[in-house]
């Protein structure tokens, strides 16, 4: 059964990658678990997602005891080191979806995959107009908070009751071992790029 995310409507704040921000402690997170065996990591992720008529906000909460990344630049292969991404079908069919990813020194990652008949084909030239993201160390590791246009996905903004399709990963390398893959719907192999595997995002008021 694929998990379904809550998401609800609210008065949004400045972007601040700060948990401690009063409209996160009142939404409810979820946790990423291990992408093979749905097990808990070795070091947590939680991420809570709140909305309103123009944009969807998604905060990451990383625990990381190691965190580190080389990349600054627009589109580069942050996926090959530290990294938080999100995935999402706004129409549900699986025939499109977008990939946005965050690394610790705020760099972003963005494309679109379309289908065709051996799979799927990447756009690296898409990007997520009017993205805003960002990032904040803690003692515990590092937040990173994005700010999604809706315009940037989807003709329409969602109303309250749509449901979309997505996902929610971390790629954590911590020093001389092997990398841990987490997600929030456990895709039940090492690949993120699992769409089938998507869980529901509903807009809720």
């Amino acid at each position: 059964m694929l998990p379904t995310l809550r998401c609800e409507r609210r008065l949004l704040p400045e972007l601040s990658a700060d948990p401690q921000e009063e409209i996160w402690r009142e939404v409810r997170g979820v946790e990423l678990r291990g992408v093979v065996d749905g097990e808990p990591p070795k070091q947590g992720t939680i991420v809570r997602s709140v909305w309103n008529r123009l944009e969807w906000r998604i905060l990451f909460e990383v625990a990381d005891n190691h965190v580190w990344a080389t990349f600054t630049e627009r589109d580069a292969p942050l996926y090959q080191e530290e990294v938080v991404e999100v995935f999402v079908d706004p129409v549900g069919d699986l025939e499109c979806y977008f990939e946005m990813e965050m690394n610790p020194l705020n760099a972003v990652f963005d494309l679109v995959l379309r289908k065709n008949r051996s799979g799927y084909t990447k756009d690296l030239a898409w990007r997520c107009e009017g993205l805003r993201t960002a990032v904040r160390r803690n003692d515990r590791g590092w937040c990173a908070e994005l700010a999604i246009p809706f315009a940037s996905l989807i003709a329409e903004p969602p109303r309250a009751g749509a449901r979309w399709r997505g996902n929610f990963c971390r790629i954590d390398r911590p020093p001389n071992v092997e990398r841990e893959l987490s997600a929030w719907s456990v895709p039940g192999r090492a690949n993120f790029h699992t769409p089938e595997r998507f869980g529901w995002i509903e807009f809720a008021e």
